[in-house]
């Protein structure tokens, strides 16, 4: 698991095991905040023994920025936190969560000690703010990549945790594409020194507007060539020839999994735009 110091008393780590996903920590003189949580159970305890033993507090509270298994399965190893989140999130962990643990469990014994902690807090809209010694976080809905995305806002340092409404790979399959499109483009305007992206490396400010940039054209290149497919009588066969380089961007993102989550976006777009077209 890597780590880094992003600003003074905020944290950030990336999984070296699953699709570089990260999660990060801000922590005050008397407990610390943990914002996402990580993909493997030995991850996510190793981050609360950073905090307990080398930052000397323990955790209050989790923030899960969205209800998917990499960000809020970890929930259950930070005992006695008090979860926050937004409303649809704990509403997607109790319907899809659940169910999709039990699953999973079949099919990997690590998973045997995981379970749900549904957040205890929740918000629908609007903002949350919450304070952390000098810090100030504002918790604000980032749709897109799913229905109940949120970020956190650093105020103090402007550094962002985006959840995945920001990754190096927009994926909007289990979102909406012009939601995802909304909220990148007001990442794009906070004035922001970092972003903490939900998975991939941190977002420098000089290299923000071109991150910026070179997500919004993806989807727009994805959505063209989706309307493209859903014209033709094979649409599966043109999309074989969309490659994700032509869309922008590279398939090494995301430890070699960007290739697969292009190929779902398109199959995603291309059904959606057919069912709008029935309804008409």
């Amino acid at each position: 698991m890597h780590r880094e110091r992003v600003s003074e008393n905020v944290f950030w780590f990336q999984s070296e095991v699953y699709a570089q996903v990260t999660a990060g920590v801000v922590a005050g003189p008397q407990w610390a905040v943990v914002i996402d949580t990580l993909a493997l159970p030995e991850e996510t305890v190793g981050m609360r023994e950073f905090i307990e033993h080398e930052l000397g507090v323990p955790v209050r509270y989790v923030i899960n920025t969205h209800h998917h298994a990499d960000h809020a399965w970890g929930n259950c190893f930070f005992p006695g936190a008090t979860v926050i989140a937004h409303s649809r999130c704990r509403e997607l962990l109790e319907t899809r969560g659940k169910p999709s643990l039990e699953a999973a469990r079949r099919q990997n014994p690590l998973l045997r000690q995981v379970k749900i902690v549904l957040p205890h807090i929740t918000f629908a809209s609007g903002e949350f703010t919450l304070r952390v010694g000098k810090k100030n976080l504002i918790l604000s809905p980032a749709t897109g990549h799913s229905e109940d995305g949120i970020s956190v806002l650093v105020e103090e340092d402007r550094v962002l945790f985006a959840g995945d409404a920001f990754m190096p790979l927009p994926y909007v399959v289990d979102g909406n594409l012009d939601e995802n499109v909304a909220a990148i483009k007001k990442i794009g305007r906070m004035g922001l020194e970092n972003i903490i992206q939900g998975h991939g490396d941190i977002i420098l400010r000089g290299e923000i507007d071109a991150a910026v940039k070179e997500n919004l054209n993806y989807l727009a290149a994805i959505r063209k060539a989706a309307k493209t497919a859903a014209r033709r009588r094979a649409p599966e066969e043109f999309l074989e020839t969309v490659r994700i380089e032509e869309c922008g961007k590279s398939r090494v993102y995301l430890g070699g999994l960007a290739q697969t989550l292009h190929e779902r976006n398109l199959k995603v777009l291309v059904s959606q735009m057919q069912d709008e077209e029935d309804e008409e």
